[in-house]
């Protein structure tokens, strides 16, 4: 089952039970998935519909923080729980240590030596931990295997 499928599936089961906070998460997925779909005529494959749910993350994550300093948390609270219910759609994340081993393989693929090389770095990185990795995480990484 592709995981678009999966999500009208959950979005069901969410109606059948009521459950009125994640069926709005999952109704803004949905309609962040047709969206794509319309504004680019492509139909979405699970790489696509991870990179939607990977760009709400970081959304949720911005407002909570947003929320949480202007000290309106009842609005922080929705986020989080919605951000619970995104992540859920995400695969399992890579260790810090897993990550270190793919920017050193990268970096031997490619034969980087200084900073001028993150943008092929990155390049070659992106494909192989979006969804898996938090980039920015990767980025200081790929910064500090480069400084040396």
């Amino acid at each position: 089952m592709s995981l678009k499928e999966q999500i009208t599936e959950d979005m069901k089961a969410a109606m059948r039970a009521k459950d009125t906070a994640k069926l709005s998460a999952i109704r803004l997925i949905t309609a962040a998935m047709k969206q794509k779909e319309v504004d680019e005529r492509v139909e979405l494959d699970d790489t696509m519909v991870l990179a939607i749910i990977e760009k709400m993350i970081k959304q949720r994550k911005d407002s909570i923080t947003q929320f949480e300093a202007g000290g309106r948390q009842d609005l922080a609270d929705i986020e989080k729980g919605e951000l619970a219910i995104l992540s859920a759609y995400m695969p399992a994340g890579l260790s810090d240590a897993e990550i270190q081993a793919a920017v050193a393989e990268a970096v031997a693929q490619t034969g980087a030596t200084g900073p001028q090389d993150m943008g092929k770095l990155m390049g070659v990185l992106k494909p192989k931990l979006a969804g898996r990795a938090d980039m920015t995480v990767v980025s200081a990484m790929v910064k500090a295997a480069l400084a040396k």
